[in-house]
């Protein structure tokens, strides 16, 4: 499909699009909530995708997706970061580490429900949880994508993940009172 894209094929576009686009958008979705922004920065993407096709190296099954898929998060990535949008907090100042809380129950939450909770979260929350949990990111890699210090990114994702583990026992307390 790369070569037909390469030569401007709109059948392999269509393909393309049919095959990915869903995948795609729920990619950019997780680090956009706007969904007039989410709309712009998946087009934006998608626009890289077929310009850019040209550096894609074919490694095997998967790979075309796997490229897409990182144009979407770096497109999301450079949204974030720009002016306007600027709400990855710094958190430069050192926190005492904690202890990870308890796991709450999310047995009985739909996954739409807990991408809702999760779409809640501050950007700058939202946006390490998702690099570390999704895309499987290192702290030096969220720092350097961020561009902010490692434990900043350490920071960011304990209190994610406390931020979240509180939504989630509130709504069990008030859905699934045990």
């Amino acid at each position: 499909m790369a070569k037909r894209l390469r030569n401007g094929d709109n059948g392999a576009m269509q393909e393309f699009y049919t095959l990915y686009a869903e995948q795609l958008a729920g990619v950019c979705a997780r680090y956009i909530v706007d969904k007039e922004d989410m709309r712009d920065v998946f087009q934006e993407s998608l626009v890289h995708i077929i310009s850019h096709i040209c550096d894609f190296n074919y490694r095997g099954e998967g790979s075309l997706e796997a490229w897409a898929t990182r144009v979407v998060i770096n497109e999301s990535l450079k949204f974030l970061r720009t002016a306007k949008r600027q709400e990855l907090l710094l958190l430069e100042q050192d926190t005492p580490e904690e202890s990870e809380p308890e796991a709450p129950q999310i047995e009985d939450i739909s996954p739409e429900v807990l991408h809702q909770m999760v779409s809640q979260l501050p950007t700058n929350y939202r946006t390490a949880l998702n690099l570390y949990a999704f895309e499987n990111k290192s702290h030096k890699e969220i720092a350097e994508l961020l561009g902010i210090k490692e434990k900043s990114s350490s920071s960011l994702l304990r209190r994610a993940k406390d931020l979240l583990a509180k939504k989630i026992k509130e709504y069990n307390k008030q859905y699934h009172p045990r």
